[in-house]
């Protein structure tokens, strides 16, 4: 194996992010220390970990790779996701920051769930856990693809090799320094993310004459790839905005709002995160777009692209830059892969300790044992999804849009209500969960009228909730009242301050 500059580059980012899991390993003293950060994380942070745990490789490999394909038509997607961050941000962050904390201070959604709702029986906790295992194995088998055809194209090695690399590389800070290491990576990388998706659209533009060059190139490959509706249906419009419910549910992503020091720094962290995912979005649907002109112009370059889409910026970064910037550039995809495979390995990790073994195995289980048994299912977790990954045909941004979905109508609804509507009991909760959980599951399978699994999945979860707490007859105690007035009063008290 040669290594030349871009190769470098690359191992140098690497050496960098296990530097970090080395100094976060210092301030990990605990399990509350290495699942949550401590609940310390500023606005900054919080921001931009939300930002770069929610955009993995699909941000610069899935959607320039379509848009490449099929033109403006694809960003409709885009849209969607930035609409549903903003109303994650307004409608969940500081609720869920607070009702956690008031919640036995809360240090995962199934525990969350099982405070919230009183839930002796303990079935909550079990059958949210298992959603979460199920679609994060999924998930994150998606990161390992994209991770994989990383190391295959700067290192010249076959795809087996390069998925076990490439994970390994992941799981050395995350083993280390738990979640605080994964926030303050997720900051470190969502900046080299940004910057990238508005340098390699920029180059193009500046090798092609200009951006009416390029929009002229672009014509003249194919008209219709400046159509926002060309082949679209409305229900595949609906499908692509549909993206945005998904944040409501994604365990890695509402674990950030549960980590910021207070529920104050919501608004600015908003703001923040906004900024960086309106650039991210725009930069990663202009890479596949203005791709399509560059290899257009110079088709002796695109034959890698051509045997597979999704390496449209990987290619630009190779052949428009110098080696040693492209290696930087190539590290951002690499920053977008680790980033949210960490957050998503860290969440399965807490899952089997907390929600498993401590809550029904070992409840007296010391901090030190529960660190160490964290950092281990840290590992075993990467091997399941290291065996889901092992098919090098699999697609990322489809293996990503099948768990966002699972994940979006299992817990989206929930999410909500639970936060929002003192009436949600807890038969409702465990019905919300199941039917949006086994819909998704089953029309993903049968692929009815092209509409996107989590549209159904969404909406007969929120209907099953509500029907069921309607009928309960075993109401919320006195005391989940209690505590839901007490948050809503807290809010109404930050709401004042700020």
């Amino acid at each position: 194996m040669t290594f030349n500059p871009t190769a470098i580059t690359f191992v140098a980012y690497l050496l960098v992010m296990i530097s970090v899991g080395l100094i976060a390993w210092r301030f990990t003293r605990n399990f509350n220390d290495y699942i949550l950060g401590g609940r310390r994380l500023g606005s900054l942070v919080t921001a931009l970990s939300v930002g770069a745990s929610d955009m993995s490789g699909w941000l610069l490999m899935g959607l320039p790779g379509a848009v490449f394909l099929s033109g403006i038509c694809e960003s409709w997607i885009a849209i969607g996701l930035t609409l549903g961050t903003l109303a994650n941000w307004l409608i969940v962050s500081a609720p869920l920051r607070v009702y956690t904390e008031e919640a036995h201070n809360a240090l995962t959604l199934p525990d969350y769930f099982s405070h919230r709702f009183e839930d002796k029986s303990k079935m909550l906790r079990i059958i949210s856990a298992v959603v979460i295992l199920l679609f994060f194995a999924i998930y994150s088998a998606s990161g390992m693809v994209a991770s994989a055809r990383l190391f295959e194209m700067v290192f010249s090695m076959d795809y087996s090799t390069a998925l076990v690399l490439g994970t390994i590389a992941t799981l050395a800070y995350v083993f280390l320094g738990g979640f605080l290491a994964v926030s303050w990576t997720d900051t470190i990388q969502a900046s080299m993310m940004c910057i990238a998706l508005i340098v390699a659209p920029l180059a193009v533009m500046m090798d092609l004459g200009g951006f009416s060059a390029t929009i002229d190139q672009v014509r003249s490959i194919d008209a219709t790839h400046l159509n926002m509706l060309q082949g679209q249906t409305f229900i595949g419009v609906i499908s692509l905005l549909a993206w945005g419910l998904g944040y409501f549910g994604q365990p890695h992503i509402l674990v950030r709002f549960m980590a910021a020091k207070d529920a104050k720094l919501m608004p600015q962290a908003c703001k923040i995160s906004m900024i960086w995912l309106i650039f991210s979005l725009s930069g990663a649907v202009a890479a596949g777009f203005f791709g399509s002109a560059y290899f257009s112009a110079h088709p002796d370059l695109g034959k890698a692209v051509m045997e597979n889409h999704e390496r449209v910026f990987m290619v630009l970064s190779t052949t428009l830059f110098n080696p040693w910037i492209g290696g930087v550039l190539l590290s951002a995809i690499l920053a977008a892969v680790m980033s949210t495979l960490s957050c998503q390995l860290l969440v399965c990790s807490s899952v089997l300790t907390e929600d498993f073994y401590r809550a029904l195995i070992r409840p007296k289980a010391s901090q030190r044992e529960l660190v160490w048994l964290g950092r281990l299912t840290v590992i075993a977790v990467s091997c399941v999804a290291i065996f889901i990954a092992m098919d090098p045909n699999n697609l990322v941004l489809s293996l990503v849009s099948y768990a966002w979905g699972g994940f979006g109508a299992a817990f989206g609804p929930i999410i909500i209500l639970s936060l929002l509507w003192k009436g949600c009991t807890r038969n409702g909760a465990l019905a919300g969960i199941l039917v949006g959980a086994i819909t998704v599951l089953v029309w993903h399978q049968g692929g009815w009228f092209g509409l996107y699994e989590i549209i159904p999945g969404f909406i007969l979860s929120w209907i099953s909730i509500v029907i069921v707490s309607k009928l309960d007859t075993q109401k919320p105690s006195e005391s989940v009242i209690k505590t839901f007035d007490k948050v809503h009063h807290r809010l109404a008290e930050i709401k004042k301050e700020l």
